[in-house]
């Protein structure tokens, strides 16, 4: 096994020696499944693993390339899938016990087919909490999944398992989903590159009534993240809030964007949030830093919102009873986790006049989000309020030394962006005593996806991260 490093190729790195045939896709992916052999068994990744449809897929991009043919802006690179989505071949559990032994998917999801379509080859899935529920990851059926950087604390959730994976080096990158931060919080708790895109701009495989999740990925560099955003984004009829066609490349638009001048917000709590102190030095320095390698105008003012956790939390169930199917509600109560369980007693009984509150409340942060971009152009703040909490939960009840009773408290910055379809992006910024990566939070208007993506370009050469753990072992 080759251990990750600084020298460790980029996703692109591969796509490319394999696109001109200095490597062999086959070749590469034997290395990552030896990474995965050793390293998995110790974070709890991977729930699913299909060697041999990653070998056919990967001799079929070499077959291409020896035909003369250009498998792609991703050939042959390895790559996991969060199992809330599907992929053919493979099965969907969606963290769930009643749906744990069901037979492979006979289709992918829009993601996964465009993902394949560029080259990439699926290994297998990765591990999510029950339908993508919580901000770290832990399920009934598959245990407790783990940081590479402290294998006692979370890699956050809901898209745990790919950040562990991808922290570790186990695979180059993998897929994701952000429905209230499960892109950025995974990737504050890993010291990964985590953008969850405009609203839209990555179509759902699907009509939904989801209104707050979003598609993407997790990488190590910003480059890698802006490469398979030019090849997930772009319309799909299914989906009637998919975007025209990105009028950018990002993969360009990452060293061409001018954002010099632009007008930018610091706030340490969005109004209403407790921050860990360390996170709260660490992520302001950064921000400052930022602004001013980039040009920005940068001010203080204070934020006023109306309170983005409250508002995600009352409007969330949704989504739950669109996951679940018809006949497993109450019948299969018991094999649910504790959290979807009491979400579902709390809400079976929820009139129209409820609901109609909760969402007069998201429609109050929007007229309130929309306030604060008349005035700037990017906010900055933390992506969440604390480090990496312990692997098994919960999360903190004490913050900064304020206890709070919300779970969603330690990680309450990343909700706003998803229910008022903003893009943000998390950037490694630094570090806490502990040796646990913390993540500075860039918010950009609805539909400047190439922003966010600039900034965090800018970041990143301003202050390089580590793009792997540092207990690789």
């Amino acid at each position: 096994m080759t251990t990750p490093g600084a020298n460790d190729p980029t996703v692109i790195e591969l796509a490319e020696s394999v696109r001109k045939g200095e490597r062999k896709a086959v070749e590469i992916l034997d290395e990552y499944l030896g990474r995965i052999a050793e390293g998995n068994e110790r974070l709890n990744a991977f729930v699913h693993l299909d060697a041999d449809l990653a070998h056919a897929a990967a001799a079929r991009i070499d077959e291409a390339v020896a035909r003369g043919d250009d498998p792609g802006l991703l050939a042959g690179v390895p790559f996991g899938v969060k199992d809330l989505e599907h992929c053919e071949g493979m099965p969907t559990s969606f963290g769930s016990a009643p749906f744990v032994g069901r037979g492979p998917e006979a289709r992918d999801d829009l993601n996964v087919a465009r993902l394949r379509a560029a080259g990439a080859v699926p290994v297998g899935k990765t591990a999510s909490p029950e339908f993508g529920t919580l901000n770290l990851t832990k399920t009934k059926v598959f245990g407790v999944t783990r940081n590479p950087w402290d294998t006692t604390k979370t890699p956050g959730g809901s898209s745990g398992g790919t950040s562990a994976a991808v922290s570790a080096g186990l695979i180059p990158f993998g897929t994701a989903s952000d429905g209230g931060g499960s892109i950025r919080i995974p990737a504050s708790f890993t010291g990964l590159l985590g953008h969850k895109a405009s609203h839209g701009r990555i179509p759902h495989p699907g009509p939904t009534g989801n209104q707050t999740s979003v598609g993407g990925s997790l990488t190590t560099t910003v480059a890698d993240t802006a490469r398979i955003l030019d090849v997930l984004a772009g319309p799909d009829d299914r989906d009637r809030t998919s975007l025209p066609a990105p009028l950018v490349r990002y993969e360009d638009a990452l060293e061409s964007t001018d954002v010099r001048g632009l007008r930018a917000r610091w706030s340490l709590d969005l109004g209403f949030a407790i921050v860990d102190p360390e996170v709260a030095e660490i992520t302001e320095a950064s921000a400052r830093s930022l602004a001013s390698a980039a040009g920005l105008v940068l001010d203080d003012e204070p934020i006023v919102l109306t309170d983005p956790v409250r508002a995600w939390l009352t409007t969330g169930a949704i989504s739950l009873w669109l996951n679940i199917e018809d006949d497993m509600w109450p019948a299969r109560a018991d094999d649910f986790t504790m959290y979807v369980r009491q979400s579902l007693e709390q809400t079976e009984s929820t009139t129209l006049r409820k609901y109609a509150r909760s969402i007069r409340a998201r429609e109050q942060l929007e007229y309130d989000c929309a306030r604060i971009f008349e005035d700037v152009d990017v906010v900055l703040c933390p992506t969440t309020a604390v480090p990496a909490f312990a692997a098994e939960g919960p999360p903190p009840s004490v913050i900064g030394g304020v206890e709070t009773k919300v779970p969603a408290m330690s990680t309450p910055f990343t909700m706003l962006a998803n229910l008022c379809w903003n893009p943000a992006v998390s950037v490694p910024a630094g570090f806490s005593s502990d040796g646990l990566p913390i993540g500075l939070q860039i918010i950009g208007r609805r539909h400047t996806d190439e922003v966010p993506l600039r900034l965090a370009r800018i970041f990143e050469q301003l202050q390089p991260w580590p793009r792997f753990a540092n207990s690789r072992q």
